[in-house]
């Protein structure tokens, strides 16, 4: 039998994930091992109808609701080889959570509700990329955008977020996008001076 790297439950149980992929699920903690094999054969099938352009976009828009599980900041070893799981942070959620895999067996460890997470986001099939320096950079700019929209929201209201997120596409490759930055500081500072 196998262990849970996570609570350590004495048992892991076999079942099955995504129609065909086989795994093993603690009863105690819901955690999910997922054997590098089975992954890959499952996500070969994937491929023949997954349609990479139809995955949502940055996510951090979704609103998910989650609450990472107690032991997702818990270091673990593999339990198939013993060596310590490499953490990636997902932070496509208003919680950022942490996908776990072993780099020698390429096995992944999602802690309870993080499958679903991926799956909502369209992660599930490219986990393996989340692992890379440049999917985690990626994920680094796509995450400060989206607080940054949150941030607006907070402070000038949706209608207002709504008209300046919209400007700053249309002016995003304007050669003189400074000019209108300026004009708007500069009116908003002669509006303050009125007051």
């Amino acid at each position: 039998m196998v262990e849970c790297p996570k609570c350590k439950h004495p048992n892991l149980e076999g079942g099955t994930l995504a129609g065909s992929m086989s795994v093993e699920w603690c009863p105690n903690c819901y955690g999910i091992w997922i054997p590098g094999r089975e992954y890959e054969a499952w996500q070969k099938e994937q491929s023949q109808w997954y349609n990479k352009s139809e995955q949502p976009q940055a996510a951090g828009t979704l609103g998910i609701e989650f609450t990472p599980s107690v032991y997702d900041s818990k270091a673990a070893l593999c339990p198939e080889d013993g060596h310590y799981l490499s953490r990636a942070k997902v932070p496509f959620s208003r919680v950022p959570f942490y996908i776990e895999r072993c780099m020698l067996c390429g096995g992944i460890w999602c802690d309870n509700g993080e499958w679903d997470i991926l799956e909502t986001l369209g992660f599930h099939t490219e986990i393996d990329k989340m692992f890379s320096p440049n999917w985690q950079a990626k994920a680094r700019v796509q995450e400060l955008a989206s607080r940054e929209r949150q941030v607006l929201t907070e402070k000038l209201g949706p209608d207002i977020a709504g008209y300046v997120l919209e400007l700053a596409e249309v002016l995003a490759d304007h050669p003189h996008a400074d000019c209108a930055a300026t004009y708007i500081l500069r009116r908003a500072e002669l509006k303050r001076k009125e007051i």
